[in-house]
């Protein structure tokens, strides 16, 4: 999920930022060039962590910027099939609702919450299972299963992640309590 990945890439620094700190220019424009983006193998960029090494630089004929190889470390979140995620479910629609989990936010379908039933109520902003009475709503934190994953490296925000709870184990930390108190023989309430 998270990781800590080195890479090289050149950096071009421009003109009007020639006399400034050279590594403190380096990582601001490291950051703008890769904050952000999504990448196949390494998943979304967070941050720029450090570094490691600025090479020499390079003026190219009619350009007045310098360009500087450099090796830097970044934290990246990478979501693979069938990972088990923890996230805080921000919205709660009639089809089931949206979990944060790291950069993105992911769909966990109705029909992917429990076994039971869920029916939308719309005034309190949250699904219900019409037997079990088990309750979600916006702030929740659950645990849960990638299961469908479209990540589109050129436009970010159209990435896609579905998640399901149905399986022992998952689901909102309030309900895995509960569960984990009836094993103790605790008093659940």
């Amino acid at each position: 999920m998270y990781a800590r990945i080195k890479l090289r890439d050149t950096v071009r620094v421009p003109p009007a930022k020639i006399g400034e700190k050279l590594e403190e220019t380096i990582e601001s424009l490291l950051w703008e060039q890769f904050e952000g983006r999504l990448d196949r193998e390494y998943g979304m960029i967070i941050g720029i962590e450090s570094i490691e090494e600025i090479g020499e630089g390079r003026i190219i004929e009619g350009d007045g910027a310098i360009y500087f190889d450099v090796v830097f470390n970044a934290i990246c979140f990478k979501p693979n099939l069938q990972e088990v995620v923890e996230g805080e479910v921000v919205e709660v629609v009639e089809f089931g609702c949206f979990v944060s989990i790291g950069p993105f936010d992911a769909l966990l379908h109705t029909s992917q919450i429990t076994d039971d039933y869920m029916v939308f109520d719309e005034k309190n902003k949250r699904l219900v299972g019409k037997e079990t009475k088990k309750a979600i709503t916006e702030g929740d934190l659950v645990r849960s299963r990638i299961v469908s994953l479209s990540l589109k490296e050129r436009e970010p925000e159209k990435s896609r992640i579905g998640l399901t709870m149905r399986q022992p184990w998952l689901g909102a930390l309030k309900w895995l309590e509960e569960e984990i108190a009836k094993l103790r023989g605790e008093k659940v309430g």
